[in-house]
C-alpha cells in the first residue's frame, strides 16, 4: 500500500490516485503529476490515503507557467479537433471524433472517437503530424464515454451523473427498470448517451427488498378477507400495495400482506 493523494483531470469526475509528496498539498489546488502518459495538470481531490495501485506519482505543485501552458495547449487541441473532424467528413470516414488532449509536456496527444466499425485512422494521424511532434494515440470510446467527456444534461435538469461525480460504470439491465415498475419505453429509461439510465441501479437493491415477499405480477391471487379474486396487474412497492384485476371486472388496489397467491395460478410478463 502506498500514501496517495486523489487527482481529478478535467476529462471527466473519475479520481485517479498518485503518490503523495512528503508534505500533501492543499485540496483544490492544482498540481502537476507524471502518469504513463507523461506529465499532467490535476486537481488534488482527497487527503493521503492507502492506495494499492496508484497510477503516477506528484511532482509539485502547479506554477503560473504551468497554468498559462495548459491554456496554450487547451486553444491549440480546441483548433486541432475542428481540423480533424472537418478532414475525417472530407474523407468521408464514418467516425466522430469526441476530443482530443494533450499530456502538459505535449508528448502524447490522445485523439478519443467513436465509430461503430473498424476505420483506418492512418490519413488523420498523418494530419496531426503535421501540426504536433506528440506521439498520438487512437481511443475509441463507447456512448457512456462520451457523456463523461463532453457532459450532458439527465431528466433531473442537473449535469449528468457521468461527468459530475460517476467513478464507473457498472452493469445497468432492464430487470432493473422492471423491478422499479417504469414504463419499458426506451425514451422513458434511456439517457442522453442512448444507454440505459445509469441512475436505475441507485434505488434498485432497495426495490429488490421492497419486492421480497410481493406476489409476482401477473400471478393469480385472491384478496384473504373479501375473497375476491383476480390476476395481479400492477406492483407498488414504495406503497406495499399491489393491484388486482377482478375476475368480474374492474381493478381493486390491497395490501400486499392482504392477498394470497393461488398456487398454480401462473405468472405472466
Amino acid at each position: 500500500m502506498s500514501e496517495c493523494i486523489g487527482v481529478r483531470f478535467d476529462n471527466g469526475p473519475k479520481i485517479h490516485y498518485v503518490e503523495a509528496p512528503p508534505v500533501a498539498p492543499a485540496l483544490g489546488t492544482h498540481c502537476v503529476v507524471s502518469t504513463r502518459r507523461g506529465l499532467e495538470l490535476g486537481r488534488v481531490r482527497t487527503e493521503p490515503v492507502d492506495h494499492p495501485a496508484p497510477r503516477g506519482y506528484f511532482v509539485r505543485g502547479a506554477q503560473e507557467e504551468d497554468l498559462l501552458r495548459y491554456r496554450d495547449l487547451l486553444a491549440k487541441v480546441e483548433g486541432l479537433k475542428w481540423l480533424v473532424r472537418a478532414r475525417a467528413r472530407q474523407q468521408g470516414l464514418k467516425v466522430k471524433i469526441v476530443s482530443l488532449e494533450f499530456t502538459l509536456d505535449e508528448k502524447v496527444l490522445l485523439v478519443n472517437y467513436a465509430s461503430e466499425r473498424k476505420v483506418s485512422l492512418r490519413l488523420l494521424a498523418q494530419i496531426l503530424r503535421g501540426y504536433t511532434r506528440a506521439r498520438i494515440e487512437f481511443l475509441n470510446v463507447g456512448p457512456r464515454d462520451q457523456a463523461r467527456i463532453l457532459g450532458t444534461l439527465g431528466v433531473c435538469g442537473e449535469s449528468s451523473c457521468s461527468s459530475t461525480w460517476l467513478q464507473s460504470f457498472n452493469v445497468v439491465s432492464i430487470r432493473m427498470a422492471r423491478d422499479q415498475q417504469l414504463p419499458l419505453n426506451p425514451s422513458k429509461i434511456s439517457g442522453p448517451c442512448g444507454r440505459l439510465k445509469c441512475c436505475l441501479q441507485y434505488e434498485h437493491e432497495s426495490y429488490k427488498e421492497l419486492l421480497r415477499g410481493m406476489p409476482k405480477k401477473g400471478s393469480r391471487a385472491c384478496h384473504k378477507e373479501s375473497g375476491v379474486c383476480g390476476r395481479i396487474v400492477n406492483l407498488n412497492p414504495l406503497k406495499g400495495t399491489v393491484e388486482l384485476r377482478r375476475d368480474e371486472g374492474g381493478t381493486e388496489e390491497y395490501r400486499a400482506d392482504e392477498v394470497e397467491r393461488i398456487r398454480g395460478g401462473g405468472a405472466r410478463g
